[in-house]
């Protein structure tokens, strides 16, 4: 689902993203790939690419790696001001506290959805978008009753995501 999530807001990111790893795995012939949770809807597009195009390699995701104060670790952090990394850094605390709202009880994801807005808005963030999705096809869901992706980012910021 190229066109949902951060595809809506970047509408050829993953057409380049998908040219760049096919030259690469023409160019080095690999057995095995891996990629990020952090970028879980990219991972996704690459593993379907690789089904598709019949390319002979397993597609491992890796867990998100997180910095001591829980920010996930990520080359472009050096580049946020301080303001912005307390504002990813509400992302992430949003999404905590919805895990543990899930884990809980609560089923509604609109619910779910408006609770991380609110937080993150609160802290300065500009939301560009909050969606809750099934974690096997990356689709909407109305009630958490799977394991779910629950996925964040900020106006040309930072994105997260969590499963739930």
């Amino acid at each position: 689902r190229p066109r949902s999530l951060c595809g809506r807001s970047r509408p050829t990111h993953f057409r380049g993203v998908t040219t760049v790893v096919t030259k690469l795995f023409n160019a080095t012939l690999p057995d095995v790939a891996v990629f990020g949770e952090k970028d879980e809807q990219q991972a996704a597009v690459i593993k379907r690419m690789v089904r598709d195009l019949n390319f002979p390699i397993r597609i491992i995701t890796s867990p998100i790696v997180r910095e001591p104060d829980g920010l996930a670790m990520s080359s472009r952090n050096r580049y946020l001001s301080d303001e912005e990394r307390q504002q990813a850094l509400a992302i992430f605390s949003s999404l905590r506290n919805a895990k543990k709202a899930i884990t809980g009880g609560l089923t509604e994801a609109d619910s779910v959805i408006t609770q991380i807005s609110t937080e993150i808005t609160a802290a300065g963030g500009e939301i560009d978008y909050v969606e809750i999705i099934d974690a096997e096809n990356l689709t909407s869901v109305a009630s958490i009753d799977c394991e779910v992706l629950i996925a964040v980012a900020e106006i040309g910021r930072a994105s997260c995501r969590e499963r739930v």
